[in-house]
């Protein structure tokens, strides 16, 4: 059986596209070419789904949710709110997962940020 080798493209609808990507490079750092390439650093990558009813994702509308690894959650939350980003009050602690925060991006879109165990 032929299998999948990673995740190769996330792609969003965007109001305005252009200005939707320089707040992921300026607020996450997330420097992608001008064809969208990122090189992003090797690490677990968690596929999982959820209930329909889940309220995870914040907006019941909203379908899927992007999760950044990040190095240290309490300074890339720090620099977001510093930037007035939208950032969730509340963390989690999950033993042995790891820590995780939400932004939402100007567009609403909720992103979890993940900082491994």
């Amino acid at each position: 059986m032929e299998r999948v080798l990673g995740i190769g493209g996330y792609f969003m609808r965007a109001a305005d596209p252009a200005a939707l990507s320089v707040w992921y490079r300026d607020c996450l750092g997330l420097d992608a070419d001008a064809n969208g390439l990122w090189q992003q650093e090797a690490g677990p990558t968690v596929f999982a789904t959820f209930e329909p009813e889940t309220e995870y994702f914040g907006s019941r509308t909203q379908q899927v949710m992007l999760n950044f690894r990040v190095r240290d959650l309490d300074a890339m939350l720090a620099q977001l709110r510093a930037r007035g980003a939208d950032v969730a009050e509340e963390s989690q602690d999950m033993e042995g997962v790891g820590r995780f925060g939400w932004v939402t991006d100007p567009e609403g879109h909720r992103i979890e940020l993940w900082q491994p165990a």
